[in-house]
C-alpha cells in the first residue's frame, strides 16, 4: 500500500513484514515465497496516502496524489485492493479496485467520475501505465508466482539475487528481469528489466524505508525508463497496518460511493 508480486508493489506500495534471521539452505522457491509474504501480507490490512511526481524527458513534472487500501481475505491468499484519487482535479474521485486471486486472473475495475463509468480491465490491460506513470496497473495486486520461473544467482551476506523468466513471453514487454532481495526481511529493494535486445530498459528501486508497527515499509521509492529517460518518485505517507477494514468498502457499489469514515 506490486517488480511483480514479489518486486513492483514491494518498493512501490507499501507493506513488508518485520526482519527474521536469514535461513540457511533456502531453496529460490522458498526465497520468493518470504519475499511475496514480505511484500504483501503485513497485518491483516492497511493504507496508505501516496503522492507520486511522474518526471518526463523534458523533466516537465506531474503529480498524483491518493490513498491506497488492501485488505487480506486470508493469510498469503486472495486480496483486495482499494485506490481513491484525490489530486489533480481531472483525476479526483476516480477509484481503480482489485480482486486479487490466486490461479486466474485478478478482477479490476476502474471508477471515471467524469463519466460516472465504471470499466473493467481486461487482463491484457494489466501491463499498461497506471495513470501515465512509470508503473502498470499489474503492479498494486502484484504479478503471480507462477508466473515466472525463479532462479537464485547469486548469494551474499545481504541479499539473494534473483532472475525472473515469464512462462508466457507474449503477456509481458521484458523477456527476464533481475531481483534483489533483502537477506534479513526478505524486503525486494532493487529490479532490473531487460528487453528482447537483452538491453536494460527498466529499473525500480526503494530509496527510503521505516519500520512502521513493526513492519519494514517503503517511505520513497523511483521507477526509471532507460529509454525516455522519464521516472516516477512514489513517497508514502499516513502508513497504518490493522485498521479493521471491512470486505463491504470492496464492492462496485463503493466505486461510486467512496467510504467517507476512511476517504478524507
Amino acid at each position: 500500500m506490486k517488480l511483480n508480486k514479489v518486486t513492483l508493489l514491494a518498493v512501490f506500495f507499501y507493506v513488508f513484514v518485520p526482519g527474521t534471521a536469514p535461513a540457511a539452505d533456502l531453496t529460490v522457491e522458498e526465497i520468493v515465497a518470504r519475499a511475496e509474504k514480505a511484500a504483501y501480507y503485513a497485518g491483516n490490512d492497511g493504507k496508505a496516502d501516496i503522492k507520486m511526481t511522474i518526471t518526463d524527458k523534458q523533466k516537465r513534472k506531474r503529480i498524483r496524489e491518493f490513498t491506497v487500501f488492501r485488505m487480506d481475505l486470508s493469510d498469503g491468499g486472495e486480496q483486495k485492493f482499494y485506490v481513491y484519487f484525490k489530486k489533480p482535479e481531472d483525476v479526483r474521485d476516480m477509484v481503480y479496485m482489485v480482486w486479487k486471486h490466486l490461479g486466474k486472473d485478478d478482477d479490476r475495475w476502474l471508477y471515471l467520475p467524469a463519466l460516472d463509468l465504471v470499466r473493467r480491465i481486461a487482463s491484457g490491460d494489466k501491463r499498461s501505465s497506471f495513470v501515465g506513470s512509470n508503473f502498470v496497473y499489474e503492479d498494486i495486486s502484484g504479478r503471480s508466482l507462477k508466473e515466472d520461473t525463479h532462479e537464485l544467482l547469486e548469494t551474499t551476506e545481504k541479499h539473494y539475487k534473483i532472475k525472473n523468466t515469464p512462462k508466457n513471453k507474449k503477456s509481458v514487454e521484458f523477456v527476464y528481469y533481475y531481483v534483489w532481495i533483502d537477506k534479513n526481511t526478505f524486503m525486494p529493494f532493487k529490479a532490473e528489466y531487460y528487453d528482447k535486445q537483452d538491453k536494460l530498459y527498466k529499473t525500480i528501486e526503494a530509496l527510503e524505508t521505516k519500520d512502521i508497527q513493526g513492519h519494514s515499509t517503503v517511505l520513497r521509492s523511483k521507477a526509471t525508463d532507460l529509454n525516455t529517460g522519464s521516472n516516477t518518485v512514489s513517497e508514502f505517507g499516513n502508513v497504518e497496518y490493522d485498521i479493521g477494514l471491512k470486505e463491504n468498502m470492496f464492492t462496485e457499489r463503493s466505486l461510486k460511493r467512496p467510504p467517507r469514515r476512511w476517504i478524507k
